[in-house]
């Protein structure tokens, strides 16, 4: 009997060291850009709110079509050129000091973040051995999660001792790093066919839209999370705590994360994504009677656990969809609907709030939440077994 193929090969730790340092980026600006707008830029909290919403459109705008890019060019010479576009762009803040040019450079910043995470998500999942693909996609998630702290601890912690300056060129460093990585990245390509005419099937991925179309309802859901915790939390006089509620959030991902993801392998999705969507709508319910700081983290910890196990299990039955060669098509598929969930969800939770307020509008979630696991169920029901997928794959 052969040995079990390791995950952690030299390959995988570039791509996931490479794609830690994107994510610190990408949040460590999420979280400062809006602070520089009205600081230093004397803008608005609108012109705030825009600086993150353009950069999330150009995503949107672009992700459909970086499958179709990195097919016809390559998975290694996209990631290395739009990382190195990445880095450039970061580059570019420092003498970016007037709003209209700021709001451009996002636009272009967004796109190469499109392709750059699409094209490390598909090399990540070609790097993994097929039988160990759920945890091996869940050890990569990881490299997010801890972004999504490490990013906005930098960038807060950062300002009070230096100015915007120095902290849009140490972010270009960290990018820096985060380029050389990508050049030891290696990937078996596969034979590309040249298209003279665009399809549908240049842009999409058919097989993964059940399973993304559950991943978008999750982002909408989500988006109430990432977008007004924090405001929640003033509203209840626990700003202090907000700060915690991410960390506790992103320890109880990383914590559970080898377990579900070998629970994924060995004993089949349902038994990680049934369990996490029952914890991610206990988390909702639990912030909706939140009045005391102690509630508050144990709701980042019970939505850190569910959301943070159902998200890598749905990229890998989002890549197992589909056939290997057209794994860039399928990551870029089920992200360009998880964008638009997070997307739409900022924006029409944001009406919602103003007539139910906080409190209301988390316990609606966490029962809109129970309806997705409903949605979720039928999908799988409805999807081809991996025998029926493999031999589509042989057809």
């Amino acid at each position: 009997m052969a040995n079990k193929r390791p995950i952690w090969s030299k390959s995988f730790i570039n791509i996931f060291v490479s794609n830690l340092f994107i994510f610190v980026v990408f949040y460590a600006l999420l979280t400062l850009l809006p602070i520089y707008v009205t600081d230093a830029m004397g803008g608005t909290e609108s012109q705030a709110g825009l600086i993150i919403t353009i950069f999330l459109l150009s995503a949107i705008f672009v992700r459909p079509f970086s499958g179709r890019l990195i097919d016809r060019f390559g998975k290694k010479k996209m990631l290395v050129i739009s990382a190195g576009m990445f880095g450039i762009a970061t580059f570019l803040y420092p003498i970016t000091d007037q709003y209209i040019p700021l709001l451009f450079l996002r636009f272009f910043h967004g796109m190469w973040f499109s392709i750059v995470t699409t094209a490390a998500g598909a090399i990540a999942a070609d790097s993994i051995p097929r039988e160990r693909r759920g945890e091996g996609l869940g050890y990569f998630a990881m490299s997010m999660n801890v972004a999504v702290v490490a990013g906005p601890f930098l960038a807060l912690t950062l300002l009070q001792f230096v100015s915007y300056l120095s902290i849009f060129l140490v972010l270009s460093g960290i990018m820096i790093i985060g380029l050389f990585c990508t050049i030891w990245v290696k990937t078996i390509e596969p034979e590309t066919i040249k298209k003279k005419s665009l399809t549908m099937e240049d842009l999409f991925e058919r097989r993964v839209f059940p399973i993304a179309m559950v991943g978008l309802f999750l982002a909408f859901s989500y988006a109430s999370v990432i977008s007004y915790i924090s405001l929640y939390a003033k509203s209840l006089g626990l700003l202090d705590a907000a700060g915690f509620f991410f960390a506790v959030f992103a320890v109880a991902m990383l914590v559970s994360r080898p377990f579900t993801g070998r629970m994924f392998d060995t004993l089949g999705p349902n038994t990680v994504i049934k369990p996490a969507f029952m914890l991610y709508a206990l988390g909702l319910l639990t912030l909706s009677f939140t009045g005391t700081s102690w509630m508050l983290l144990v709701a980042g910890g019970l939505i850190g656990l569910g959301y943070g196990s159902i998200v890598p299990s749905f990229q890998t039955l989002a890549i197992q969809a589909a056939p290997e060669s057209r794994s860039a098509h399928a990551t870029a598929t089920f992200f360009t609907l998880f964008d638009i969930g997070i997307a739409t969800g900022s924006y029409v939770l944001g009406l919602v709030v103003h007539s139910l307020g906080y409190s209301k509008l988390y316990l609606f979630l966490s029962v809109f939440v129970a309806g997705i696991l409903v949605l979720y169920q039928w999908i799988s029901k409805r999807k081809p077994t991996e025998k029926q997928l493999q031999s589509q794959a042989n057809y």
